[in-house]
């Protein structure tokens, strides 16, 4: 036997000598076939597209993140946004769809961008801080030939291996521009933004606005011009979505968090009935402690109130009214004259 089948045999003769419970089921031997499964690495049959076991417990925590609903209606209005605009700018028959809506890390994104792109990094104001917007090859060739008389029937021709021309990082800024102002648009039902242009990259290394770790939303948008066309990607880190992370979480636009109409209208209708305690103050005196202390029984404390004079109606500590007292049958009452004005609230310091 080989070394291995000998240690086998040695470690199967050690179970058996073990001192186990007459009852006890003897353990099994997972192969190699059953640990692979467990563990993820077995290849599906069209390659392994499919994982599972552990492996899908290991990798599930890397896309779970937040999602967020209102995100999804931005996109589409900015697809319905850009596809009048680009036909506008292009006076070509432009449609613009969106492929998908990811959440990804955003170190995992760069390194999967298809090189040459232009990556354009720019800035929302009120929310002081940046996004990414990645444009491919096919759509940088196909906006400029659009956009300088192109025929039609052709694709657009893709020169690889070389830099970009000033022409074509023209062309393309317009672009960018012409997509930030609809992005911007996109919003405004939600939270007024303003998206600014900062830089255009064509490393991606050199347009890193977030940590590679960190989360990010990433919407994929396919621009078709008839026979010509290309993607353009708009990512935005979720530490920029923050300000408006509340917004974005609502299932439909005006969405109250946290408020419901109907028990709102209960509440008031109980508080309605709710039944509170008056106070009729006589008169207020100001004490030293140690007059408080020598009080003792049949003492005299004079009240500085006049018969008809007025007093003061309170509810806890607010003042009501102020009233009358007098006699009703054998109770004693008092009449409310009119209502005491209240002292404004105390407001923030300037």
């Amino acid at each position: 036997m080989s070394e291995d089948e000998d240690l086998a045999a040695a470690w199967g003769a050690d179970l058996a000598a073990a001192d186990l419970p007459a009852s006890a089921e003897p353990a099994r031997v997972l192969n190699q076939a059953e640990i692979d499964s467990l563990l993820g690495f077995e290849d599906g049959p069209d390659g392994g597209e499919a994982i599972s076991g552990m492996q899908r417990i290991i990798s599930s925590g890397l896309v779970s993140y937040e999602r967020l609903p209102m995100l999804e209606i931005v996109f589409d209005r900015l697809v319905r946004i850009m596809s009048t605009s680009l036909r506008n700018f292009t006076s070509d028959n432009v449609e613009v769809s969106i492929d998908n809506i990811v959440s990804l890390r955003f170190g995992d994104y760069l390194n999967s961008i298809p090189l040459p792109a232009m990556l354009a990094v720019f800035k929302a104001e009120e929310w002081d801080n940046y996004g990414l917007m990645v444009i491919d090859s096919a759509m940088i060739y196909s906006i400029v030939d659009v956009l300088l008389g192109g025929r039609r029937g052709t694709a657009a021709m893709r020169i690889e291996g070389r830099p970009y021309t000033t022409i074509e990082r023209t062309l393309v800024e317009r672009l960018i521009h012409l997509v930030l102002a609809d992005l911007s648009a996109s919003f405004d039902p939600i939270c007024p933004v303003t998206f600014r242009f900062e830089r255009l990259e064509v490393n991606p290394r050199f347009a890193a606005i977030s940590r590679l770790s960190n989360a990010a939303v990433l919407g994929r948008l396919r621009v078709d011009m008839e026979d010509r066309g290309g993607r353009l990607d708009l990512l935005l880190p979720y530490a920029t979505l923050e300000p408006v992370r509340e917004l974005l979480l609502q299932q439909f636009m005006g969405e109250k968090f946290g408020r419901d109409s109907i028990w709102e209208t209960h509440l008031a209708e109980e508080l309605w009935s709710t039944r509170v305690d008056l106070d009729v103050v006589l008169d207020e005196q100001v004490m030293r402690l140690v007059d408080v202390v020598d009080l003792k029984p049949g003492d005299q404390i004079v009240l500085n109130t006049s018969v008809g004079a007025a007093v003061e109606v309170r509810c806890g500590s607010v003042r009501l009214f102020q009233a009358q007292v007098g006699r009703r049958k054998n109770h004693v009452a008092v009449r409310i004259e009119g209502p005491l004005e209240r002292p404004p609230l105390p407001g923030p310091e300037a």
